[in-house]
């Protein structure tokens, strides 16, 4: 690397993106994609300003030469605040190699770099004096986009000062940013032009990139999150186990002020295996089966960015959930979409879960989409139960197949299970989401049983988001759901039986 900031300085990121080893970090069960990412990381760095690009180049010469890519990438990864934020969220995926996972656990939660006499002038600069009120020494920890300083104020007539954290944006990070954000809107273009080229798979990367780029615009509007916070405090207060951090009357549009939660990581609690299934059990229940089996889920929001230094286990054993930056609703309709998405998988009704499904997306092609529900399908009489898990499995590869383009809220929110799920691995094993959502679901139903009475029979206003017309005809349809179980059974014990027969009777034939 002695001669490459020569050549970066002549704007080639492709020799950067080959520096950092970057195909040796693909696993070879996807090597065909090499190519692609190298090329994808090329195109990201080349369009760097100069100034960045050097600094990052800077760094990666002044490691020593057997530094392992996984480190250099991650490194990268911090100077970038759209790659951090890619890094935190695949940081816990286990397709991963394990060396991977853990350089890119190390982008959930910094040591801070920024000097702190700029972010003491930022908070005065955006609040000013307040008599009483002293910002320690120390930052508590630093973020894709921002740095969390801790301080405390006494208020009138209180005997003891409060606690409390600003989170206050770093130095240049808008401009990094939205210098980013830029490339990712070309990217996208670059990345389906290269598949063609390469011969592998024409992805709907536009759209995909172009979701996540607007998600990631929102990272810098403190006051958006504010809004959040405090929608959110609201939503859980019902919840004991849930902690959201209070907001403190400090606020602007440019500096978050609120309580000082005191915990660890979710991933590196010592609590006993069965406190952490449990607390397990309550990430899934707070951040996708409370928001989800919620009667008006316009009141409800998802937390998109669940990664495992957002999710802290205080001293007292509650959840605290930070960071609310980032947020995806679903709305009614798609709510019950997926409902009856299940609902058809559950009675084998082919023609009402292809229906389901097309009216969870767009540009659908409805011959791909019954063909891949006829393999969900046949997945549900081998054993596979039709919940979350399966569903958004076939919409994967309805995504990939291009044979439907689903929302923007819908992309994030599978991004939201994705980031989950790894950290639900890490924290107690194989942890099912689908088991717990059925037990709110059902806690939901007993309810929702007395209000159902005087509900009109098509009405859907229930947090289990079925209505009374809904339940008859799942209890109608149970003789026909047996009917079509055992028929479509013996088609599939059929598929397999007749090739077989035909293998042994070409066997048996003489060849003369």
């Amino acid at each position: 690397m002695l001669d490459l900031i020569d050549e970066v300085n002549g704007s080639d990121g492709q020799a950067l993106a080959e520096a950092l080893g970057l195909s040796e970090i693909v696993p070879e069960a996807h090597a065909a994609y090499r190519p692609l990412v190298v090329d994808a990381m090329s195109f990201f760095l080349e369009r760097l300003s100069p100034s960045r690009l050097t600094a990052i180049v800077a760094e990666q010469l002044n490691l020593p030469e057997d530094t392992r890519p996984t480190r250099r990438m991650a490194l990268l990864f911090r100077r970038c605040p759209t790659l951090h934020k890619l890094g935190q969220m695949l940081a816990r995926d286990r397709r991963l190699a394990p060396d991977l996972r853990e350089n890119l656990q190390g982008l959930e939660s910094l040591e801070p770099t920024t000097p702190l006499d700029e972010i003491a002038a930022l908070i005065q600069k955006e609040w000013g004096r307040v008599e009483g009120l002293q910002v320690e020494s120390t930052a508590l920890a630093e973020a894709s986009v921002a740095v969390v300083v801790p301080f405390s104020w006494r208020e009138a007539g209180a005997r003891e000062p409060r606690q409390g954290v600003f989170k206050v944006l770093r130095p240049g990070v808008e401009e990094q940013l939205h210098e980013e954000l830029e490339i990712w809107s070309a990217l996208g273009v670059f990345l389906e032009e290269r598949c063609a080229e390469l011969g592998l798979p024409v992805l709907d990367y536009r759209n995909t990139l172009d979701s996540i780029r607007k998600l990631l615009a929102r990272e810098v509007q403190l006051d958006h999150e504010q809004v959040h916070l405090a929608r959110a405090a609201a939503f859980f207060a019902d919840t004991p186990a849930v902690l959201i951090p209070k907001l403190l009357p400090f606020c602007t549009p440019r500096m978050t002020a609120m309580e000082r939660v005191d915990g660890v990581k979710v991933t590196d609690s010592d609590l006993p295996l069965g406190q952490r299934q449990q607390l397990a059990k309550n990430l899934i229940a707070a951040l996708v089966a409370k928001p989800f089996w919620h009667p008006a889920p316009s009141a409800a929001v998802f937390h998109a960015d669940p990664h495992a230094g957002n999710l802290l286990v205080t001293r007292d054993g509650r959840l605290a959930i930070l960071d609310w930056a980032l947020v995806t609703i679903l709305n009614k309709a798609q709510c019950v979409a997926v409902v009856q998405a299940v609902a058809g998988a559950l009675t084998q009704d082919e023609a009402a879960t292809a229906q389901a499904i097309e009216t969870l997306g767009s540009g659908s092609d409805p011959a791909a989409v019954r063909a891949a529900v006829a393999a969900g399908l046949r997945q549900v009489r081998r054993g596979t139960f039709p919940g979350f898990d399966w569903l958004m499995g076939l919409l994967d590869g309805l995504g990939v197949a291009g044979a439907i383009q689903f929302p923007e809220e819908l992309t994030l929110f599978r991004k939201t299970l994705l980031t989950l799920s790894g950290v639900l691995n890490d924290v107690s094993g194989q942890m099912s989401i689908d088991e717990v959502l059925i037990k709110s679901a059902l806690v939901q139903c007993y309810r929702e049983l007395a209000a159902r009475g005087m509900a009109p029979f098509e009405s859907r206003d229930f947090g289990s988001h079925l209505s009374n017309a809904d339940w008859f005809r799942l209890w109608a349809s149970l003789p026909m759901t047996a009917i079509r179980y055992w028929t479509e059974t013996w088609r599939d014990a059929l598929g397999v039986w007749n090739p077989i027969v035909g293998r042994v009777s070409n066997a048996g034939r003489d060849p003369a």
